[in-house]
């Protein structure tokens, strides 16, 4: 928007008190925080964000800031260079490492910057900034930043609340680059009616009133209609003198109010618009004058500048640069010149640059009218090296340019190949989808199809939660690869090893397991490593996962990226170092798998209070096209829920993605949701209900194989086992994980088993096997893990009248507490309870009646409400089922109550 006519920001009281909250507390409390403005072009996103860097400039706040632009969005890393070159000159933190890194990326220095090297060394230049004054990071147009960049700032704003560091950036719904941000977006709608009018009266204050007003009815509270469609109106009309238009344009229509003002510009400033727009950029003003002096001189230069700025279109900054009034200017610009005109002015910049300057080629590209094989192999060539560089978005669209400009059909065939892997990579599955449908509707050369494979597994495994052509396809490409001479298509066997392990995990197709074992010793350690942790776990996995990881290059491939996060994943690992190294590499396809590695490990941990990132970071995979990712987001959410005890949460995650599960026969999915079913039975002490659907996963006696999730459900089996009268199946199920060595596999896993242990021991050993227990090293991680077996202990402690059974109970109810568990908290409570702690009462327990029951008779109620009989009462609580029966005898008169069927509603009424 205009803003030069503006006397100050109107409206906006929420965004701005916002805004200065997030100031004050980077000053006073030293910890950061993002604001996300999103809004249609010309809602005012832009006006806030000079609002508050003016604000934080007087506040004593460093400020950086970052423009994207339409044109700069296939340039690797380019915003970033805009926020943090001035940054990297005069850095005294930076190590060496770091400082390549950077350089590289900003293309100073040759070399292949890995994507997490490049977040790492811009988090040390934020934070060594921020150590001087708090600081302020604007982005605005968030939706045009390059890829590359985009990522990294995603990076930094997940780690920016431990530092003074305030990230306010502002985009347009929809934008590629917003989506992988965890920030909660503030969406700017219209202004109010009085805001509006407010706006529209101090930029034209003449108006006619019934010219305002149809300013204001046709503009709608859209802050840059307002300003600009009065700018174009005759005066007579603004007077109200002459009558208005049938039609005011607004939204998009906008643009081609730009349009018509820029049919009145003469031909050498249209021609100066065109090359700023496709020239946009850091440096683009010697740029454009070096593509407008080819052929003019310095006084026509001048005076077209000068026909812009009076014009308000466009003003010439003080770095030299030509920076349009609003983005759909350059929009217009762009969108109004003819191919011919826009192909010259590509070949102008083209010849102002260096030969070695990436912009360059991207010029000769878009200049191109005839296919050109020199060319098309240039563009191949910086394709892949912006890939290694982690700009896989970017890359996939110089492929997909040398595709179109190759003479060859096998070139064509093998660029589009690869322009739909890397644009998948890149977090632009749609565009893979289309990509494949392409090729597959034309004949591929023998030579490509582990590529075209690839591709097509990719789209369907990741996109069509389709995983048949993974066991059909990916076999015989792993042949084709691995045979004397043949193409290795830059490392692809690692990531065809990854996509068919992982179609193998998720539906256990004894087919694609042959394939990997058969294939085995033609992979990296990684994909070995990652085949044993899902096969057949033991001593050691975890550690050699922890070297591995530790070991690797800072240039790594993607495969090995996604095989160390999968092993990790499989082997319950609590270490962050594994998939923080790979944080920000290739886009979303590996920040997906990051990001559900974190989600697994915040559960394990008992960091529940992300779980709500679960349910955003599966609405960012189903906008991008990546539904298996938000399948299995969805299921890591079902975690939360299931051990919260929120049966309804549990069941519409279910409903959602068993169908979906059960058609692409992912048996992993839907033993998973079995399993989560059977611990939310646990929580609401249904212990009949669990043991059916854990004996659905494991029959008693059944030997242990399998993925180590298998080898967790040790604690579940023998607590379902033990509280339902199953002593033998305990044991047995006991035997069956010693003998696979399931303690070994990793601490959690020890942890499950010594847990277990305890459950099943008699009464003259279990004192001494829940002391084993709880010494199991890291067993104080396991947060949830840990507060079940210290219920299990201070029960155990409460019916044989021993000492520490309070103590125990107390601390899992804290555990649970924070957990916000609270159907296990109540357990606890009743536990208390009936060791006669006064501290005691049942969550959310009204007052008044709720002391007529007795602990006993209030937990045998519970129970007999779920509907269990005397005897499954009595087997699990060890008393007779005449006790049981004498105590509710007594219950239903003080319920007032007459049958078991009223139980529920009494208790839930008390």
């Amino acid at each position: 928007m205009d803003g030069g006519r503006l006397p100050g920001l109107i409206g906006r009281q929420r965004e701005t008190e916002l805004l200065t909250a997030a100031l004050v507390q980077a000053e006073d409390g030293g910890s950061g925080s993002t604001v996300l403005l999103r809004g249609v072009a010309g809602v005012g996103k832009s006006t806030l964000l000079a609002w508050v860097e003016r604000k934080a400039r007087e506040r004593g706040f460093t400020v950086l800031r970052a423009v994207g632009t339409e044109a700069e969005t296939d340039y690797a890393f380019g915003a970033l260079h805009q926020v943090f070159w001035s940054l990297l000159q005069d850095s005294e933190a930076l190590t060496g490492h770091q400082r390549e890194s950077l350089e590289s990326a900003f293309g100073v220095r040759s070399g292949t910057p890995s994507g997490f090297a490049v977040g790492a060394a811009a988090l040390t230049l934020l934070d060594e900034a921020a150590r001087t004054a708090p600081v302020l990071l604007v982005l605005d147009d968030l939706h045009w930043l390059d890829s590359s960049s985009a990522a990294v700032f995603a990076f930094l704003q997940r780690r920016a609340a431990r530092l003074p560091v305030v990230i306010a950036t502002g985009s347009r719904p929809g934008g590629r680059s917003t989506r992988i941000w965890s920030a909660e977006a503030v969406d700017l709608g219209a202004l109010p009616p009085a805001d509006a009018a407010a706006l529209l009266d101090s930029c034209r204050p003449e108006l006619a009133t019934t010219t305002r007003e149809r300013v204001l009815a046709e503009a709608a509270g859209n802050p840059l209609a307002l300003v600009e469609l009065p700018a174009q109106l005759a005066a007579a009309q603004q007077r109200g003198v002459a009558p208005l238009p049938e039609l005011l344009p607004l939204g998009g229509r906008l643009e081609r109010i730009f349009a018509e003002r820029l049919g009145e510009l003469p031909p050498e400033a249209t021609r100066l618009l065109l090359l700023a727009a496709l020239a946009s950029g850091p440096g683009s003003g010697p740029l454009v004058r070096g593509g407008w002096l080819r052929a003019d001189d310095g006084r026509t230069l001048d005076e077209a500048l000068a026909r812009l700025d009076a014009a308000g279109i466009a003003r010439l900054a003080e770095s030299g640069e030509l920076v349009f009034r609003h983005p759909l200017a350059r929009t217009a610009v762009v969108s109004a010149a003819s191919d011919a005109a826009r192909r010259q002015a590509h070949r102008d910049l083209a010849e102002a640059l260096a030969p070695d300057d990436p912009r360059r080629l991207a010029h000769e590209s878009a200049a191109a009218l005839l296919p050109d094989d020199a060319l098309a192999r240039r563009l191949e060539t910086a394709g892949h090296d912006l890939a290694a560089r982690g700009g896989d978005a970017e890359g996939a669209l110089l492929l997909e340019r040398a595709a179109v400009l190759s003479t060859d059909s096998h070139d064509r065939a093998r660029r589009t190949g690869w322009a739909a892997v890397m644009a998948a990579r890149g977090g632009q599955l749609r565009h893979t989808a289309a990509l494949v449908r392409e090729l597959t509707v034309s004949t591929v050369p023998a030579d490509i199809a582990p590529l075209l494979a690839y591709a097509v597994v990719y789209a369907d495994q990741s996109h069509h939660v389709d995983f048949e052509s993974s066991a059909a396809l990916l076999p015989a490409a792993l042949d084709a690869l691995t045979a004397p001479g043949a193409d290795t298509f830059g490392g692809l066997l690692e990531q065809i090893w990854f996509k068919l392990l992982l179609a193998a995990a998720y539906t256990d197709d004894p087919w694609a397991w042959r394939a990997l074992r058969r294939h085995r010793a033609q992979v990296s350690e990684a994909g070995r490593l990652c085949l044993k942790a899902w096969t057949d776990p033991g001593p050691g996995t975890a550690d050699s996962l922890l070297a591995l990881a530790r070991d690797l290059p800072a240039e790594r491939e993607a495969g090995v990226a996604w095989l160390l996060l999968w092993t990790a994943c499989a082997l319950d690992s609590a270490e962050g170092e594994v998939w923080q190294r790979f944080a920000g590499q290739h886009g979303y396809a590996t920040h997906g798998s990051v990001a559900k590695a974190k989600a697994h490990q915040d559960f394990l941990l008992g960091r529940w209070d992300q779980a709500s990132l679960c349910r955003r970071e599966a609405e960012i995979a189903d906008e991008l096209g990546y539904h298996t990712n938000a399948l299995m987001f969805r299921q890591f959410l079902a975690h939360f829920l299931a051990g919260r005890g929120d049966e309804a949460g549990l069941r519409e995650i279910d409903d959602a993605i068993r169908p979906i599960a059960t058609r692409a026969r992912m048996r992993y999915v839907l033993d998973r949701l079995t399993h989560l079913r059977a611990l939310v039975a646990f929580a609401h002490r249904r212990p009949h209900e669990a043991y059916l659907h854990l004996r659905e996963l494991a029959p008693p006696g059944q030997p242990v194989a399998g993925p180590p999730w298998r080898h967790a459900l040790v604690f579940d089996l023998v607590a379902a086992a033990v509280l339902t009268g199953r002593r033998d199946e305990a044991l047995a199920h006991l035997a069956a994980a010693r003998a696979a060595g399931t303690a070994a596999i990793s601490d959690r896993h020890a942890l499950l088993f010594a847990a277990a242990t305890a459950l099943a021991a008699d009464d003259e050993q279990a004192e001494d096997a829940y002391r084993a227990a709880f010494a199991v090293p890291g067993a104080e991680q396991w947060v949830f893990d840990l507060a079940r077996l210290r219920l299990a202990h201070g029960a155990w402690l409460r019916r044989r009248h021993r000492p520490g059974a309070r103590e125990a109970l107390r601390a899992a109810h804290l555990d649970f507490g924070r957990l916000r568990a609270l159907p296990w908290a109540r357990w606890c409570e009743d536990e208390l309870r009936a060791a006669g702690d006064p501290v005691a009462v049942p969550a959310g327990a009204p007052p008044g009646d709720a002391t007529e029951l007795t602990w006993q008779e209030l937990r045998i109620a519970r129970l007999a409400a779920t509907g269990l009989t005397n005897k499954a009462i009595g087997c699990q609580l060890q008393l007779s089922p005449r006790t049981v029966g004498t105590h509710l005898y007594k219950v239903f008169p003080k319920l007032g109550i007459t049958s078991r069927a009223a139980l529920a509603h009494a208790l839930d009424q008390r």
